[in-house]
């Protein structure tokens, strides 16, 4: 499975994908970047991704994760397809508060049955420091378009 769409057209499949996504929508992720198999996405701090202590909740962190390289397998995925997850496993290395965190995805082996992935998540302070606060690896599977 490889992706031959132009740059343009790749970003367009990703961003009508991304502005599905109800999750995405509530939480106001960005999508930064979408390359043949690598897909970056954006999320800032704020009370709808925060924990009881006051730091990013793993779960918007795994949100993240996922998206990220959910989409970065469905730059590689035949059109008409879509892709879903099977599975990930993700380490939460660090909490951070204030700023925003980026995921970015990328495609680790793309095969006609599924499709493997894996997402480094990193949180982006004010001062413009970036330390890696999470890493995922992941299986897709893609299933046909059904929109």
């Amino acid at each position: 499975m490889s992706s031959s769409v132009a740059p343009c057209a790749l970003f367009e499949r990703v961003s009508q994908s991304f502005a599905r996504q109800g999750m995405m929508r509530h939480l106001e992720a960005r999508l930064l970047r979408v390359e043949s198999g690598c897909v970056e996405v954006a999320l800032a701090y704020g009370d709808k991704v925060s924990q009881q202590q006051g730091g990013f909740h793993g779960g918007a962190m795994g949100t993240l994760a996922d998206i990220a390289g959910g989409y970065a397998g469905l730059t590689v995925a035949p059109q008409g397809m879509e892709v879903t997850t099977v599975e990930y496993k993700i380490n939460f290395l660090r909490s951070f508060q204030n700023g925003e965190l980026r995921a970015t995805g990328r495609v680790v082996k793309a095969g006609q049955r599924i499709i493997v992935t894996s997402a480094q998540v990193v949180h982006v302070g004010a001062d413009g420091k970036e330390s890696v606060c999470a890493v995922m690896q992941q299986t897709l599977v893609p299933v046909p378009q059904t929109y």
